[in-house]
């Protein structure tokens, strides 16, 4: 029998656990991640204020020129909501540059440069605010390889790290995270009507039962 179905009280209490052991060991008080307005990057969030205390927590929306403008508006929902601390920090000043010595660069050459320029802005962010970056990514794309080396699976310690995609779902619920962001197509947003289960071929419900079997 396949079962993804998470105790979600059991999960949550031992997610806010594992946050505050992660940071305090490390000598640190806050948080810094990255918000790009999917489901991912909103539980870890609001995980994480629950965990710290919302004034203890900096999420940086870090937008291309070619992003959706709902990205960002889920983004702000999240901020709002929870009151953490923001900052929005536009990369493509940063990445077109590089860009404009390969014309020719593919869609995943792109995407991987704009994953690594986020990192970059995370980590500096780290020892501006201070605070340990914390990750976004879910198993389901671990185990898919669907990242970015250095990009956006680089991070301090990641709570989401152990839960597949439709995991990350049901707990997103049950800690409040917008259903309109729970509902909506996973994207990395990397260019215009990108999404995950297309670029994939198949959805993440399919592929987490093969994965858990």
């Amino acid at each position: 029998m396949i079962d993804l179905t998470l105790n979600t009280t059991l999960v949550h209490g031992i997610l806010i656990s594992f946050i505050q052991d992660q940071i305090s060991r490390a000598g640190f008080q806050r948080a810094v991640l990255g918000l790009s307005g999917g489901v991912d990057s909103a539980l870890a969030c609001f995980l994480a204020a629950e965990a710290l205390g919302a004034q203890n927590v900096l999420a940086v929306r870090m937008p291309y020129r070619t992003s959706s403008s709902a990205s960002l508006t889920h983004a702000q929902q999240v901020i709002d909501a929870l009151g953490v601390q923001s900052l929005t920090i536009p990369i493509t000043e940063m990445v077109d540059p590089y860009l404009a010595r390969y014309p020719g660069a593919s869609d995943v050459r792109k995407g991987n440069i704009m994953a690594r320029q986020r990192m970059i802005v995370l980590y500096d962010q780290s020892a501006a605010f201070p605070g340990l970056v914390v990750g976004t990514g879910n198993k389901t794309e671990r185990l898919l390889g669907y990242t970015t080396l250095y990009g956006d699976s680089a991070c301090a310690f990641n709570p989401l790290g152990d839960l597949y995609k439709t995991q990350v779902r049901q707990l997103a619920a049950a800690v409040g995270v917008p259903a309109e962001i729970i509902a909506k197509p996973p994207s990395a947003d990397l260019w215009a009507n990108q999404t995950d289960e297309g670029e994939l071929g198949f959805t993440y419900a399919e592929v987490d039962r093969l994965l858990f079997l």
